[in-house]
């Protein structure tokens, strides 16, 4: 039958899918064909697809009904996935051995399946998990052309700011200088250096910083990144007046590390700040403390004031995208 389709590279089908299905896009019901080096992934509503995806309309064939978690449960279980990990979200155990159960009796291509354990804690970012099925923790997860090797375990890592970095990734032009601050495996430093930049990463998690090497080589950029284990602070006096373009993902305490940004900001640099708070002035707090680290040095022009995602009630992450330009520079 005839159908409205996004038209997408191979390597992005899976993450382009992802984000469809986000937005209840994805017609179920039809099949997925590849054709001449693109993916067609039929869409339920052509207007309501994102301008930034083309969208044709072929003949495709009607799906062969796949067996889901849904199929096998009372109700629809809520869960993330990660490479072939399905990550699940459940407060009872029993119900999450339920879940598990049928996410593996189901056909979705999974390897393992973990419920979380605890919140993100302590200075590494890592979180416990109880593996329900399976025996590994790591996985390769795929978004936007790029591959990252990950260890859920032992370092942290969110496939739902996929869309996020991309964004912060269209905007790296090449030859520039992109200085991570929290690099963490790679999913800001990999696609800034894909685009020709000069990439530095730094984490204090060395577990990460071992994935991000491993990553740079996996997706052919290792010559173009950097890898440094520790605290920035102490790695920023090797880049002083360096950078052109800076990310600082630690949405918690990011505004503990602007001393440093501005430390490693050159004449004209583009800040990537990662904020939380409230819904009432969720981007107010960010600007007057990037504001008060840049003084006399820099004029700050807020170029972006963007809502990533809801992170609590009544609590938003946000970013601000930041331009530094020092004064007489």
């Amino acid at each position: 039958m005839e159908a409205p389709c996004v038209r997408v590279a191979r390597e992005d089908g899976e993450e382009t899918r992802r984000i469809l299905a986000d937005a209840d896009l994805v017609a179920e019901d039809l099949e997925i064909e590849f054709e001449d080096g693109s993916l067609y992934l039929p869409v339920t509503d052509a207007a309501a697809v994102p301008d930034e995806y083309e969208v044709v309309v072929r003949d495709v064939p009607e799906r062969e009904t796949q067996t889901t978690p849904a199929d096998l449960l009372d109700d629809e279980p809520s869960y993330g996935r990660l490479g072939d990990i399905v990550v699940l979200d459940e407060d009872d155990p029993e119900r999450a051995r339920t879940v598990a159960d049928a996410v593996v009796e189901s056909d979705l291509p999974v390897g393992t399946v973990v419920n979380r354990a605890s919140k993100v804690r302590g200075e590494l970012r890592v979180r416990d998990w109880d593996v329900l099925a399976g025996d590994s923790t790591e996985t390769v997860h795929r978004e936007y052309g790029c591959e990252y090797a990950v260890d859920i375990a032992e370092m942290y890592f969110s496939p739902r700011l996929a869309t996020e970095r991309h964004r912060v990734a269209e905007q790296v032009q090449s030859g520039e200088r992109f200085f991570d601050m929290f690099a963490g495996v790679g999913p800001f430093v990999i696609p800034a250096a894909k685009r020709g930049a000069t990439a530095v990463g730094v984490d204090l998690n060395e577990r990460a910083v071992a994935y991000l090497r491993e990553n740079a080589e996996r997706n052919g950029v290792a010559d173009r990144v950097t890898a440094v284990a520790g605290d920035v602070r102490d790695t920023a006096a090797d880049y002083a007046d360096w950078a052109d373009r800076i990310v600082m993902n630690l949405p918690h305490s990011a505004d503990e590390f602007l001393d440093t940004a501005v430390s490693l900001a050159g004449n004209d640099c583009v800040l990537h700040y990662y904020d939380i708070q409230h819904e009432d002035d969720p981007f107010g707090p960010g600007e007057a403390a990037i504001r008060e680290a840049a003084g006399d040095e820099y004029d700050v022009t807020v170029e972006t004031r963007h809502t990533v995602r809801s992170y609590a009630p009544h609590e938003l992450n946000v970013c601000l995208d930041v331009r530094l330009t020092r004064e007489g520079g």
